[in-house]
């Protein structure tokens, strides 16, 4: 038995932790959503920098894969080497998961469609992004097992201890200032199982002379930010020692990070961006 719909038509599964979550119709938004909520909301509306689409992103699917098989880390050195600790495979049912800035859902509608017991729940600042998470849902038959709903991943997140076994941040909380960060950082640490994982691709600096100009041409109010221009997004991007600084700082062992390069349009050209993919553990109390 995985759960019930109540008349409303609202689904609460088995879990009783996670009937906390799900019992959720509505949850108040704080108001530090600073000026990037109406910037995301156009973007969503007219994308520029948005890829839409129901396909899953590749690095997530890779990232699934990796936690199933229960394949060694990399130390956060050496990509693929397969020297890290070895780790015992993670079957992925019956988990839950917690999708921060979840965009139009295709991460999380993805892995719910992975096992009829999974279930996610999705926050994002954007209401156009969160309707189409919705029907996107919907049209994969997995509206009974997920939630979207409005909610920023700067702000205390209103679920109990221990909710989750993985959460994702998909170039999320790049747009966080440090304040917010540091936010983000403490719940998602706390909401997280104990031994749950945590996905993250996040903006790099190194090797990114797009980046690093952006810095010097158009900074932004802290350390390692630009401005984006004809968007005005904020924008922080990390060097590796940064990056692995903050995410231990907070509680999490990095299992693997490597970089990653695309290309993005914007405005009619093409620009070299580089990510960072990182996969990270909440450490267990010892």
């Amino acid at each position: 038995m995985w759960g019930y719909s109540n008349k409303r038509g609202v689904f609460f599964p088995a879990d009783p932790q996670l009937n906390t979550i799900f019992a959720r119709t509505h949850i108040p938004c704080g108001m530090l959503y600073g000026m990037q909520e109406h910037i995301w909301e156009r973007e969503y509306r007219k994308p520029k920098l948005v890829t839409g689409g129901n396909e899953p992103q590749a690095s997530v699917k890779e990232f699934l894969r990796w936690i199933r098989r229960g394949e060694p880390g990399n130390d956060g050195d050496l990509a693929k080497s397969g020297l890290g600790p070895k780790r015992l495979p993670f079957p992925l049912e019956k988990i839950s998961i917690l999708d921060l800035g979840c965009g139009n859902g295709k991460n999380s509608n993805y892995i719910c469609t992975l096992d009829i017991s999974n279930r996610a729940v999705g926050i994002d600042i954007s209401e156009t992004a969160l309707n189409e998470a919705r029907a996107q849902a919907y049209g994969m038959e997995v509206e009974e097992q997920s939630q979207y709903f409005k909610h920023s991943i700067g702000e205390k997140l209103p679920f109990p201890d221990a909710s989750f076994d993985i959460a994702l941040d998909v170039t999320s909380s790049n747009s966080l200032n440090e304040k917010e960060r540091a936010t983000y950082l403490a719940e998602v640490h706390r909401a997280l199982k104990p031994g749950g994982y945590l996905f993250v691709r996040a903006l790099c600096k190194d090797g990114d002379a797009n980046a690093q100009n952006l810095i010097k041409m158009n900074p932004g109010p802290e350390k390692d930010t630009y401005i984006l221009p004809g968007l005005g997004l904020t924008e922080r991007v990390f060097s590796k020692e940064d990056f692995s600084w903050v995410y231990a700082g907070a509680g999490f062992d990095i299992l693997y990070l490597d970089k990653e390069t695309h290309y993005t349009k914007f405005a009619g050209r093409s620009y070299k961006r580089n990510f960072w993919i990182a996969y990270l553990q909440k450490k267990q109390r010892s």
